[in-house]
């Protein structure tokens, strides 16, 4: 950052009330934690600095530069867990000794499903090769791929490059190392330009708040979570969605809706705020080549596994209907701390919790219309993105499944939702941290391990966090003149075609207030005290 002149530590801040908004926001004029971070580098940025005139370092390459210090810390963490080891007979072997995994807390699923899936033998395919599972025994099971297709398919790619770099090794080409070793760092390298790609299509759709990229960049939640299974995937798909969607480009964004459905299905979710808004904007026509676009994208990569493959395509269907509450869900929550056994104790193989889907399910459609009723009848049209957040977090919380690395797909909307710096990094942090307690609570009582209430005290604390982003999202939603983004006259830098559209169907809303729709010269002095100014 540069001082004001060049040399002078002013650190004033402008006057940015008659600014136009479509300019650059500064963050460290008004943010408390940026002008913090920019102490070490000569102060927040000067009144007269040069901006955006610099021939390489952008605000995105900076962006890009700093999501690749994280990725790099991200694999350094997993590293223990790739560690090698000689064996008395004289094999070499992964050292996953004395819970070593949960200890270093470097644990990734991508290590054992390896060889889970089936990818270390030659001539297997996903959704083809099928194993038993618990041979003899009264849980005895078929199992094939557990993942939707793409991200199946890439598991088995990374793998024939493993292989690959295996056969080139022993040739003496390149160095050796395990199998498993090899295919844990392509999987990296590939999960990493995910990455990069979220970061760049989160800079481009905030515009005028590029450097609000920097959170998704060094946000703790991928340092911790990045190589932890393979969702940077489907981040990557829907925030390029997301950005073509602003870019007034439907059938594009529907193309790529599609295709992070097929790696994970909650990108589809986007879909549901989509079509309120554009119920409300009368852009129903719009919304309907985008959700087209989407369908026929998801059935165009699904359809051949569907047809040819479908006990093996169905595998990821049948799983996620037959498996009972993990430990992280708010059920596991309730079920330990009250003894409530009502959401179905262990089932046998084939059993589905009837119970514990139909409330899951009933609690989420319940918050989806409740969100609906707050986008149809907010005295503004909700952005985009506030929408998609509350959609995606309902899905969360209320879901039998809160898989660590689900936090990522919070990330980009969180920051394009609510871009208060101190606020996501601080529920970042705290959600990063139940890593600790979780792998703790794994390797298990018996072995120094976390007693399960310590584990679930600090799943309570994550989901709370998460409840009060979703609080203020809606408070936002309701009174748009304490909007960090709409503070200063933007409208949707998400929204595309509702960018500025005129609200045509709009719910009636008991003890509406007057005024809602544009802020006051009060409001707008508060809320730059609580966000980032405009350049």
């Amino acid at each position: 950052m540069s001082s004001d002149s060049y040399g002078s530590q002013q650190t004033s801040t402008p006057d940015t009330a008659s600014l136009d908004a479509s300019q650059r926001v500064i963050p460290s004029w008004s943010d408390p934690l940026a002008e913090a971070v920019t102490r070490p580098v000569g102060g927040p940025l000067g009144r007269h600095a040069a901006v955006g005139r610099h021939w390489f370092w952008t605000p995105l390459r900076v962006c890009l530069l700093l999501a690749v210090l994280g990725l790099t810390a991200g694999w350094f963490g997993k590293a223990a867990c790739i560690q090698q080891y000689v064996t008395e007979q004289g094999d070499i072997e992964l050292d996953w000794r004395s819970g070593r995994q949960y200890v270093a807390m470097c644990y990734s699923d991508i290590v054992p499903l390896y060889t889970a899936e089936r990818l270390d033998e030659d001539g297997t395919f996903p959704y083809a090769t099928s194993w038993v599972e618990n041979e003899g025994t009264e849980y005895e099971q078929v199992r094939y791929m557990e993942y939707p297709v793409l991200s199946g398919l890439f598991q088995w790619v990374n793998a024939k490059l493993a292989h690959g770099w295996d056969d080139a090794a022993e040739s003496g080409w390149l160095p050796g190392a395990l199998p498993v070793v090899v295919y844990f760092n392509i999987t990296a390298f590939f999960l990493s330009a995910a990455w990069l790609i979220t970061v760049w299509a989160v800079a481009r759709t905030a515009r005028h708040r590029i450097w609000d990229a920097a959170l998704v960049a060094v946000s703790p939640l991928v340092v911790v979570h990045a190589f932890t299974n393979f969702d940077a995937l489907a981040t990557a798909a829907a925030a390029t969605g997301l950005l073509a969607w602003a870019r007034r480009k439907p059938v594009l964004a529907g193309v790529l809706l599609g295709v992070g459905a097929a790696a994970k299905l909650y990108p589809l979710f986007f879909l549901g705020p989509l079509l309120v808004l554009c119920v409300r904007a009368q852009r129903l026509k719009v919304w309907a080549r985008t959700a087209g676009a989407a369908a026929t994208t998801w059935a165009a990569l699904n359809l051949p596994f569907m047809v040819f493959l479908r006990e093996g395509w169905a595998e990821f269907f049948r799983l996620n209907t037959q498996r009972d509450m993990d430990p992280d869900s708010l059920y596991n929550v309730i079920s330990y701390f009250t003894g409530w056994q009502g959401f179905d104790g262990p089932l046998g193989p084939g059993e589905s919790p009837a119970i514990l889907n139909a409330v899951s399910g009933a609690l989420f459609l319940a918050l989806c219309g409740g969100i609906a009723y707050v986008a149809l009848s907010a005295p503004r049209r909700p952005r985009v993105a506030q929408l998609c957040f509350l959609v995606v977090a309902a899905f969360l919380l209320t879901n039998k499944v809160w898989s660590p690395q689900y936090s990522l797909w919070l990330v980009p909307l969180a920051v394009l939702a609510i871009p208060r710096w101190r606020l996501l990094l601080g529920w970042m942090v705290v959600d990063a941290l139940v890593w600790a307690p979780r792998m703790f609570y794994y390797l298990g009582v018996s072995n120094k391990g976390l007693p399960e209430g310590w584990f679930l005290g600090t799943v309570v604390v994550r989901d709370v966090v998460v409840v009060l982003l979703c609080v203020l999202i809606l408070r936002e939603i309701y009174r748009p003149a304490q909007d960090a983004v709409r503070v200063h006259g933007v409208d949707d830098p998400v929204g595309g075609v509702l960018d500025g559209a005129e609200d045509r169907v709009v719910l009636p809303r008991r003890g509406r207030r007057g005024g809602g729709e544009q802020p006051t010269s009060a409001d707008q002095s508060r809320a730059r005290r609580n966000s980032m100014s405009v350049a």
